[in-house]
């Protein structure tokens, strides 16, 4: 009877380490990812954005909100450009082996037409995998009071 109780909580212990380990790896993945993303908007590398960005993708901006095709053709244009994001604090949950949410806290230096402007927002960004890749369904923008 004991070593039926010892059995079941080893196989408990080691199926829980391995559920940790494979929820850590997936969220190093995203937070990699989510890096990588911030990096092509800095670059206006509008290509590896489209390829990222999810065909029923939603952007929530201070503007607007708004599809996939018009926030590549927005950045492509140059008409925002997402000059650096200072990431302050990142938080990720994973719902599943396919959706993921990942917060950023951030101050965010864009252009925005013709002006600078420097903002410190909550980024929302959730992510779901279509066929073994990940896809940013949803990019959400609000803005925070300015971080001391």
């Amino acid at each position: 009877m004991n070593r039926k109780i010892i059995l079941s909580l080893l196989v408990m212990l080691i199926t829980g380490k391995v559920a940790l380990a494979q929820s850590t790896d997936l969220e190093k993945e995203i937070r990699e990812l989510s890096i990588h993303k911030w990096q092509w908007m800095a670059d206006k590398d509008a290509d590896k954005l489209e390829g990222l960005f999810h065909d029923k993708a939603k952007f929530v901006h201070m503007g607007g909100t708004w599809g996939k095709d018009h926030e590549v053709e927005i950045i492509r244009g140059g008409f925002i450009h997402y000059k650096k994001a200072d990431v302050h604090e990142v938080m990720v949950e994973v719902l599943n082996d396919n959706t993921v949410i990942l917060w950023n806290q951030i101050t965010l230096l864009a252009v925005v037409g013709s002006n600078e402007v420097t903002n410190p927002f909550m980024v929302t960004e959730v992510y779901v995998k279509e066929n073994n890749t990940w896809k940013l369904a949803d990019l959400t923008f609000s803005k925070t009071m300015t971080r001391e």
